[in-house]
């Protein structure tokens, strides 16, 4: 018999997941008769491994072969803890760590608690929101835009569907300096494509002027790239967003600038002096030079992409505390967040700064970093982030539940290691952070998801041009991709499309993961899915704010309830050798059914529903 503790059960522990400093946390260790414990302790430690409390258990019970060891504390300061156990039996105390969801003595890891403020919130208009990014070159193109001051040298595609420039220049140079001319208005002009697909929040890759298709080489913060349009053209599509119920949020790039920008102004694109030309120009200090003006701390060493020094003071009125900071231009012009790009470099004075003035600006702004981890306890530069326990960001990118369902739907998991990536971020992010979380299956970093279904190759950039799914591996990663959507959309926090993936876009990374939306050649079938599934979200509550619980996850079989209050839907996949009889129910949405038998709906292999219960649950 184990000694049993399960951090995730409020069996073992209540309140679950995170605490605030009001919550009365009870812990309950079983520990079999057989052991003949006279003492239990829970040891409590600081983020950094400095002990923190030792907390006695007392035995107050006893359930069949075990004695239950309990103990009440309380977290007074917002923070990252983390706790094991000592056990004393008569032949001497022993440690208890976690293995899994069980526990394993001497060896293992630590469980981990969070304390996060009382008064942290969330935009309510975020939660459970469902999510649309766009690469704005290659979405949609309308009417044309005044290119005076277009950053040179540049190419426009001739056709839309021609082929993602990937070939290096003759010094061996990849710009990405290509256009198809996606702009504002296209972006406008579709809106109601985007709103079908039950939309709340539209996210946009940069959008400021810039020599790159990408944009994250930022130009000027304040001014649109002109091939998207104007600060007009801006305006109106925010309008047209907020028309439907839709949110706006914009990357923010506040790690570098480009090389070839107002700031820095490497090329002597800008009329002023940056800071590359003068010691003199207001810029200058943004800037960590080591010879100047040719040697300076760049990102990734991209000597296009200078550093900048994100405490400086001049850099930080310019982005968030001036009258005309870059937050309030883009706020004052209809946006209504951001998208915070490699936060994990910006340092928490900043961070925390940015976040006051967000809220000052807009109170129910929405702040999203992007983070590839577990946010609640990421460590980056060798600093330990406090993107909860500081409340210093709303949202993620939720990285770790596009790898669980990756994973499962492509059979490299029977759905063990699933349940614990959910249920790990369930424990460990606050729950209005939780349902906040972007949940992306693709980005603009990532493998188009149909392609990453089913083909690992990471050829040359050549071959990967020539590189297409056959009809066979098309036909098998669509069915995959259902899948791994309804998954994506029936899980706890807000979905998020990137755009093409539901019109069945397929291609490797950068850059033939941003080809250009395939207007009037969509998979009709795969868009009728997104669209269902989008419209489910809106219907049901419960799939915007109810958390998960698992009933089944082996062998192949997904079965989780999503709750909240008395409302509760059962999810279902189905990936084992056999069809699945799941009982009587109403089928809200489903693929691959085998029909209803005598035992009920049966979820045929590759197979997915979901379900209320005639009962409730």
């Amino acid at each position: 018999m184990r000694i049993l503790f399960d951090s995730k059960s409020l069996t073992h522990k209540t309140p679950f997941g995170t605490l605030t400093p009001e919550d009365k946390c009870t812990l309950n260790l079983y520990i079999p008769a057989s052991v003949k414990a006279s003492r239990a302790q829970c040891l409590l430690q600081k983020e950094d491994g400095t002990p923190f409390r030792e907390v006695e258990m007392v035995c107050r019970d006893a359930q069949g072969d075990y004695d239950i060891f309990r103990c009440e504390f309380t977290l007074e300061t917002p923070d990252l803890y983390f706790y094991y156990f000592r056990v004393t039996c008569p032949t001497g105390p022993f440690r208890l760590f976690k293995q899994g969801d069980g526990t394993n003595m001497e060896a293992g890891d630590l469980w981990q608690v969070s304390c996060v403020p009382t008064d942290f919130i969330t935009p309510d208009w975020a939660m459970g929101a469902t999510f649309y990014q766009i690469y704005p070159d290659r979405f949609y193109k309308k009417g044309s835009c005044d290119l005076t001051g277009k950053l040179e040298p540049y190419t426009v595609h001739k056709s839309w569907s021609e082929e993602v420039g990937w070939q290096p220049d003759s010094q061996g140079r990849i710009l990405n300096n290509d256009f198809y001319g996606g702009n504002f208005q296209g972006i406008t002009a579709k809106m109601d494509y985007i709103a079908s697909l039950g939309t709340t929040i539209l996210y946009l890759n940069p959008i400021g002027k810039a020599f790159s298709n990408h944009r994250y080489d930022t130009g000027d913060y304040k001014t649109p790239d002109p091939m998207l349009g104007t600060e007009a053209d801006f305006q109106a599509l925010c309008e047209a967003a907020h028309a439907r119920g839709i949110k706006v949020i914009l990357d923010g790039v506040y790690s570098h600038t480009g090389a070839d920008s107002l700031y820095f102004n490497r090329e002597g694109s800008f009329a002023g002096p940056g800071a590359y030309q003068s010691k003199r120009s207001p810029y200058y200090s943004w800037y960590q030079f080591t010879a100047w003006p040719d040697k300076y701390k760049s990102w990734w060493d991209f000597d296009t992409l200078p550093t900048v020094n994100k405490m400086d003071p001049a850099f930080i009125e310019y982005i968030i505390t001036g009258q005309d900071s870059v937050l309030a231009h883009w706020l004052k012009l209809g946006a209504d967040g951001f998208r915070l790009d490699v936060v994990d470099e910006l340092p928490e004075p900043f961070l925390a700064l940015l976040k006051q003035q967000l809220r000052k600006l807009r109170p129910d702004a929405l702040l999203l970093g992007e983070v590839w981890e577990d946010a609640s306890n990421k460590k980056a530069y060798g600093i330990r982030r406090r993107y909860f326990v500081d409340a210093e960001l709303d949202s993620v990118m939720n990285y770790p539940f596009r790898t669980a369902i990756l994973k499962f739907v492509r059979g490299e998991d029977r759905g063990e290691g699933f349940r614990d990536a959910v249920m790990t971020i369930q424990e460990n992010y606050p729950p209005q952070v939780l349902h906040c979380n972007m949940n992306p299956l693709g980005t603009h970093d990532t493998p188009r998801i149909l392609t990453a279904l089913v083909d690992d190759f990471d050829g040359t950039r050549a071959e990967k041009a020539k590189r297409h799914l056959s009809p066979q591996q098309r036909q098998e990663a669509t069915k995959k991709l259902k899948m791994a959507s309804f998954l994506q959309f029936l899980l706890p926090g807000s979905p998020s499309t990137y755009y093409g993936d539901e019109a069945g876009l397929e291609g490797y990374k950068d850059p033939f993961n941003r080809r250009t939306y395939p207007w009037g050649r969509e998979d009709a079938d795969l868009l009728a899915h997104y669209r269902s599934l989008g419209a489910l979200r809106r219907q049901e509550k419960v799939l915007r704010t109810g958390m998960a619980e698992f009933i089944e996850s082996k062998e192949g079989r997904l079965h989780f309830r999503r709750v909240l209050g008395e409302e509760a839907l059962d999810i279902y996949c189905n990936l084992s050798a056999a069809p699945w009889a799941i009982g009587q129910g109403q089928v809200l949405l489903g693929g691959y059914l085998d029909g209803v038998s005598e035992s009920g709906t049966v979820v045929g292999v590759g197979g997915f529903c979901v379900v209320r219960k005639e009962n409730g649950r």
